[in-house]
């Protein structure tokens, strides 16, 4: 039961237990920051380490993937997760920021617009795009955030860069305001979105309101708030409420190897490619480069590691050469004695 509200029920409060690593669901309200939620669930998990992927702005509302214990070392995994948002386009009006929190640069009338012009215009943003980052933005440039120089008043060049928009549906229309659907790939700000699509309508645009949906495997519906959270660790059901770590990088490829392997991988040492056998059971092709998980015979996540660049040593392809480096320990030494 991944991210639902599920420490609700009636019973005494449990005795605290050890928090457990994994990907918390978050819904997030409006007016706080990323940092902020990370901030209060620090007080809530008492030090446990904490960090976030993927930031909503302070006006967003919705999921926010939360990183607990180990699982804050594999943020670098789960940035390809692609997202799906509820927005609020509000033609007519363009701002500074992109978004409402902005000054009103430019206004123009929308009266002139057709139902059927936006909507065919909006579907054109649908596929493969260029954007460039807003300047309110957390995108470093020289190591210093956008929004940093925003303020100063000063505006930098900005890289261009590609995204896919996988879907976007206009749900409704009323007046100047178009609600939109949108799944999208990392890296996609919705607020250039509406901003380019106000431009290409010709009268301006920006983003006036946005919910975030789902990111990955979390879906809003099962996000749960910092209170709930709270009253989770009350009860020592917390994992409940966890996605754990192997199921978070369920889209890698998994590993099994024996037991005296296993030793080797939490020691880090790199693995021999036949001491190892695939999970499904069957052979599926491995790209040279490629990170996978690695598990003992029990199913117990142990760590990940990567698949050799090239076959062999010396120019050889022996099968016996070939060695699995590892990247990350999960399991503690102590664990596997």
């Amino acid at each position: 039961m991944i991210g639902e509200a599920v420490c609700t029920g009636e019973g005494g409060v449990a005795a605290m237990t050890a928090v457990p690593d994994g990907v918390l669901n978050v819904n997030k309200e409006k007016g706080g920051t990323s940092h902020d939620v990370v901030a209060n669930l620090r007080r809530v998990l008492r030090g446990v380490k904490i960090g976030h992927a993927g930031t909503l702005d302070p006006a967003a509302t919705g999921v926010l993937p939360v990183l607990v214990g180990k699982a804050t070392r594999i943020a670098e995994y789960l940035i390809d997760w692609d997202k799906e948002y509820r927005a609020l386009l509000r033609l007519g009006e363009a701002t500074d920021t992109q978004d409402a929190t902005g000054v009103v640069l430019q206004s123009r009338p929308t009266e002139h617009l057709a139902e059927e012009l936006i909507r065919e215009v909006i579907l054109r943003f649908q596929g493969r795009l260029t954007q460039v980052p807003p300047m309110y933005s957390a995108v470093k440039v020289g190591g210093v955030p956008l929004y940093k120089a925003a303020r100063a008043g000063r505006t930098v060049e900005r890289e261009s860069r590609q995204v896919t928009v996988h879907r976007v549906e206009v749900l409704g229309i009323n007046g100047r305001d178009v609600s939109l659907s949108i799944e999208c790939s990392k890296g996609t700000y919705v607020r250039t979105l509406c901003a380019d699509i106000g431009e290409a309508l010709g009268v301006g645009g920006h983003l006036l309101a946005l919910e975030r949906r789902r990111v990955g495997p979390l879906t809003v519906d099962r996000a749960m708030s910092v209170d709930e959270i709270g009253a989770c660790v009350q009860l020592g059901r917390l994992g409940e409420a966890l996605l754990s770590v192997d199921e978070a990088l369920d889209r890698m490829p998994a590993l099994v190897v024996d037991a005296a392997t296993a030793t080797r991988v939490v020691h880090g040492m790199p693995l021999p490619f036949h001491a190892i056998r695939q999970e499904s059971g069957r052979a599926v092709p491995l790209t040279a480069g490629e990170v996978v998980r690695l598990k003992d015979q029990t199913g117990r996540l142990l760590g990940l590691g990567q698949i050799p660049l090239a076959e062999g040593t010396g120019g050889e392809n022996r099968e016996a050469d070939r060695k699995i480096r590892i990247l990350k320990v999960f399991a503690d030494v102590q664990e596997n004695s």
